[in-house]
């Protein structure tokens, strides 16, 4: 009787034990993004892509489309295109609501985009320019496109005034007649065709806005030169890079190398993000200055939860073991 009385009351206690156990462990929350903001991609860095004028997202499709299907977080947002610091807050105020690293890419105007607004985001690891402006503090994307010559875009631009609800300006558009050549001369005409048509205009007085910041001093940066580029002289192109010290490759691609060659362009993308992925993302390498230790990602999440389940549970065996010993002595000496 005293034998089978101990072995239910061992039963139970085992029983109690084990729930505990389980209890410990459903305890321990899931992994959460954190309030406010976006998940990055499965620890990869979270790509932001920026078209610059003439354009819209959408010229991002075949980038992005790669970029998805390779497990990336993937964001093409709008860019306003009515005035390089308003054009930069709004990314900027995007860059913030992201949560872990990023790699940055701006294409045309959205190189100067990009070089302002990833300014003091120490979360921004790498800025990818794909045939884009990157101006200096002071510099404008209109006075950097005179400094070198052979570009045919200002020769092919209609200047058109608009009012709208915060004033009036000078919209530019490029002539339909002369937008493939001048800007997608690699590209089928009956693409190029639509591609006019649906053209975004980006203000004069935009274009003609001086940067405040140029984020390439401090960021490592990548640079797509299009040696066929007829809308940014390749020579401004390859000025840029040199000295933002950028990794650059050169292709023989129009304006919109990322539509074109859009291999390319995601090839550089991998290689920013696999810099960031690795540590070399601030100070680390080659272009862009900035000093001090990669920032590393705080130990929280399901490691972090897993480890504290472990314990609990480790901890609740090990006393239940202890009581069920002292329990079956006990009981054994009656």
């Amino acid at each position: 009787m005293g034998i089978s009385l101990s072995r239910r009351s061992i039963s139970s206690a085992v029983t109690v034990a084990l729930a505990a156990c389980a209890v410990a462990v459903t305890a321990a929350p899931a992994p959460a993004a954190e309030a406010g903001g976006r998940p990055g991609g499965g620890g990869k860095p979270t790509v932001v892509l920026i078209h610059g004028a003439f354009a819209d997202a959408s010229g991002w499709n075949d980038v992005a489309a790669s970029l998805l299907d390779d497990g990336y977080d993937v964001l093409a947002p709008p860019n306003e295109l009515r005035g390089l610091a308003s054009d930069a807050a709004d990314v900027a105020s995007l860059l913030k609501s992201i949560k872990g690293p990023i790699v940055l890419a701006g294409h045309s105007y959205g190189g100067a985009v990009i070089s302002q607004a990833a300014a003091g985001n120490p979360n921004v690891k790498a800025l990818v320019y794909v045939s884009a402006f990157a101006p200096d503090v002071g510099e404008s994307p209109a006075e950097l496109s005179t400094k070198f010559a052979g570009s045919d875009l200002a020769a092919a631009l209609n200047q058109i005034p608009f009012t709208d609800r915060v004033g009036s300006g000078t919209d530019l558009f490029i002539q339909g007649e002369k937008f493939r050549s001048v800007f997608a001369g690699d590209l089928p005409e009956s693409r190029t065709r639509l591609m006019s048509a649906e053209q975004r205009p980006v203000t004069l007085a935009g274009f003609a806005e001086k940067a405040t910041a140029a984020a390439w001093r401090d960021i490592p940066s990548w640079f797509v030169v299009s040696r066929q580029d007829k809308a940014i002289a390749p020579d401004l192109e390859r000025f840029e890079a040199s000295r933002a010290k950028s990794r650059t490759v050169e292709i023989d691609s129009s304006h919109v190398s990322m539509m074109s060659h859009p291999d390319v362009v995601v090839r550089q993308i991998r290689e920013a993000a696999g810099a960031a992925d690795d540590g070399r993302g601030r100070g680390g390498a080659p272009g862009g200055g900035g000093g001090g230790a990669p920032a590393e990602l705080a130990a929280t999440g399901s490691h972090g939860q897993a480890v504290a389940a472990v314990g609990a549970v480790g901890a609740a065996a090990l006393l239940s073991g202890a009581a069920l010993t002292r329990f079956a002595r006990r009981r054994g000496t009656r």
